[in-house]
């Protein structure tokens, strides 16, 4: 008799999280698992926004999958996934199809630009490791072709990030640490670079105490940046954002999107019915009316329902996702009740740079400055601490000066 396959797709937080915890609690007798990732390795993708301002070296932020998951007890395929087949249990590859008897869809995010004309065509966006690499090539490219050009638009050093929210503000914190070296590498007046952050709502970081959101508002603006908040873009053009009633034309040699992320496309693609780019799955992680797909992190909502809202796609979120959605993937195999999603709200920390940040945690405790600067390393060190153990801390942690 074979032993049932359990189906991992995507080796992000969520889905790392649950293959790591799967090996744990089943014996290799149990079931045969599979891991199916389009890179080798995983990447921390809240360090993308790093990545991307160049702040830190990509190698430091991926780590080789054969170095945190048993090749003997996980069956690695390095493929893109097209499509999921749930009537038939297969997943299709670009190269191959797999079948299941349990399927783990964690297949991350992508970025949604709510149909703002011309946002996918003339905005870069933080999507992955690669995206991110090539934001930063871009944005050095406009300083050293403005050092070398006899003519250079003056606009061309501009930065132009879209979207206050979690991403678009921790992006612009590492731009006011990344320009001044740019400038200085390439011999240009720091006074020529702009950085400038457009936010159609009426504050940044919605998911912080107003106090919190001032004080950054202000440390940032105190570096260099320039917020225009409750400025809807109305379009993007290859020159920069069309925002305001009056159809202002904010010009940027380089623009990035941070506004908002929707579940992967192979979730359209397999027929999956979308709430806003994601699915909604059951307390215990399932897909509605499914009894064998668990559907997790960016590609779900999973409802406070003591709040009456989703809980927001965090990286904690993901990671404890990966620990029930195991822990009810066994209960499947041996014929026991699964548990409901219970989230262990530890906190929220935002850096705003190298030395500073912002931050709630400990049942809102409040953090600001270089404390919650601290926080944000030792978060971040932690998710390689839970991966990888001591020796990938050692290797890929931040430690950094103050």
């Amino acid at each position: 008799m074979s032993k049932p396959k359990i189906v991992v797709l995507g080796a992000g937080y969520a889905g790392l999280a649950t293959t790591r915890r799967l090996t744990q609690k089943l014996m290799p007798e149990e079931a045969d698992i599979v891991l199916v990732n389009k890179h080798n390795y995983h990447y921390e993708s809240t360090w993308l926004h790093e990545v991307a301002a160049g702040t830190i070296n990509h190698n430091q932020a991926r780590v080789m999958l054969s170095d945190v998951v048993n090749p003997r007890r996980v069956d690695l395929i390095y493929d893109i996934v097209v499509e999921v087949k749930k009537d038939e249990n297969t997943v299709v590859l670009e190269n191959s199809e797999l079948t299941y008897d349990y399927l783990v869809f964690a297949l991350g995010f992508e970025s949604n630009d709510f149909g703002i004309k011309g946002m996918g065509e003339n905005a870069l966006a933080i999507e992955d490791m690669d995206s991110s690499r090539f934001i930063n090539e871009h944005m050095e490219y406009q300083f050293a072709k403005y050092k070398n050009e006899e003519n250079p638009e003056e606009h061309s050093l501009n930065i132009l990030v879209g979207g206050a929210g979690f991403t678009g503000v921790e992006l612009v914190g590492e731009l006011v640490e990344r320009v001044p070296q740019l400038c200085n590498k390439y011999d240009i007046d720091p006074g020529k670079a702009h950085i400038i952050n457009v936010e159609a709502a009426p504050s940044i970081l919605p998911m912080f105490d107003e106090d919190l959101v001032e004080y950054a508002k202000k440390s940032l603006e105190d570096r260099g940046v320039e917020f225009r908040i409750g400025a809807p873009i109305s379009e993007c053009i290859p020159e920069g954002f069309v925002v305001g009633e009056d159809e202002e034309l904010i010009k940027a040699g380089t623009i990035v999107w941070t506004g908002g992320v929707k579940g992967s496309s192979v979730l359209e693609k397999s027929g999956f019915e979308l709430t806003k780019g994601k699915v909604n799955v059951q307390p215990d992680l399932r897909l509605e009316a499914e009894e064998n797909i668990f559907v997790l992190g960016d590609c779900s909502w999973v409802w406070n329902h003591e709040e009456d809202q989703p809980y927001p796609p965090t990286a904690q979120l993901a990671v404890q996702e990966g620990d029930v959605t195991a822990r009810n993937v066994k209960a499947l195999l041996r014929n026991d009740p699964t548990d409901d999603f219970v989230f262990n709200d530890k906190g929220t920390v935002a850096s705003l740079g190298m030395t500073d940040g912002i931050g709630s945690v400990f049942n809102n405790y409040k953090l600001q400055g270089k404390s919650a600067a601290a926080m944000k390393k030792v978060v971040d060190n932690q998710s390689l601490f839970m991966l990888g153990g001591p020796k990938l801390l050692l290797k890929k942690g931040k430690v950094r000066p103050f």
